[in-house]
């Protein structure tokens, strides 16, 4: 019997673990690297939850783990891929205590090694069927416009806040593109990968697989936020970031947000200590509608089986396994 969500990933990854390392060894090639360890530890060494959840959904509808499998490869592929292009973007040096792909390989070879992930699966994926094909250069495109958009200069980013230009929306945006469409097109690839489900409902899966992958983000989100509570103090380059999250749900914060922005630093004091931690609850809000939302997408819609009240709690265990990580 499955337990939780933790516990399928653990029994599935075995097999998805192995699919994805000939997909990866495929694409590689004889491609000489200074950082394939590296790579290995980035590419497959964490949870690999989109595909996990890919997995659930096919089985839950009845279909079978071996067509799930190259969708699953696919989706951890391109999270991959956004994550050595994100390390050299954000300069990020570390990533799961090893060193970022960018600093071993150089910039050019990271970026173009991201590249061949992203084409090459959409090559893959093209093979498998059209429909297939749709999916993941919609992912792609998608996940990449996310990334372009979130701000990173903090002076260039208070000047936009100062003109209006910088909407309170934005935000809703940023986490939809940036995790929540992955989280989407895994959810519609596993409903496909089952080949029992109409049109409607792969839309439905897609909407479940977003507002998960929106509930996440806010998840990493809500952990910098506390962080900063610890510490007691923020960057502007780290007020960048949050900037689109802390004018979303910290009402009236914008001065704060701009002093921060066109300064070093500033300590966590009254009142800006106060707007951290009421962002922190409407985070925790956020994340909780988010997950009842998506639930509510499937009503009517899963077989009754052991799989398909998992994938009814699912999105709880997700976002505990986050945060336990």
């Amino acid at each position: 019997m499955v337990r939780d969500f933790q516990h399928y990933c653990k029994e599935r990854m075995p097999r998805l673990d192995e699919a994805f390392r000939k997909e990866l060894s495929l694409i590689l090639g004889d491609a000489a690297m200074k950082g394939h360890g590296a790579l290995e530890v980035l590419m497959h060494g964490g949870k690999m939850i989109r595909g996990c959840l890919l997995c659930l959904i096919t089985e839950a509808l009845g279909g079978r783990l071996i067509s799930a499998l190259p969708r699953a490869v696919a989706v951890e592929l391109i999270h991959g891929a956004t994550l050595i292009h994100d390390d050299f973007v954000d300069q990020d040096r570390v990533r799961r205590n090893r060193p970022a792909i960018w600093t071993l390989e150089g910039a050019r070879r990271a970026v173009l090694l991201g590249d061949i992930i992203f084409a090459t699966t959409i090559k893959r994926m093209n093979d498998l069927s059209r429909e297939d094909g749709i999916v993941v250069s919609r992912a792609i495109a998608q996940v990449s416009k996310g990334a372009f958009q979130e701000p990173l200069d903090p002076l260039e980013l208070a000047k936009e806040v100062r003109s209006g230009r910088v909407h309170e929306r934005l935000y809703e945006k940023i986490i939809r593109l940036k995790t929540g469409i992955l989280f989407g097109a895994a959810c519609e690839w596993g409903a496909m990968a089952a080949a029992r489900v109409n049109e409607g409902w792969v839309h439905k899966w897609s909407r479940y697989g977003l507002l998960i992958g929106e509930a996440y983000q806010i998840a990493d989100d809500m952990k910098e936020v506390r962080g900063h509570l610890s510490s007691r103090s923020i960057r502007a380059d780290q007020m960048a970031l949050l900037a689109p999250a802390f004018l979303y749900f910290a009402k009236g914060a914008e001065p704060y947000v701009l002093s921060i922005l066109e300064s070093d630093a500033a300590e966590l004091e009254p009142p800006l200590r106060d707007f951290f931690q009421s962002m922190a609850a409407r985070m925790e809000e956020a994340i909780e509608g988010r997950l009842n939302r998506a639930v509510s997408e499937l009503k009517g819609g899963l077989p009754r089986s052991e799989y398909g009240t998992l994938v009814m709690r699912a999105p709880w265990d997700l976002i505990q396994m986050f945060h336990e990580s």
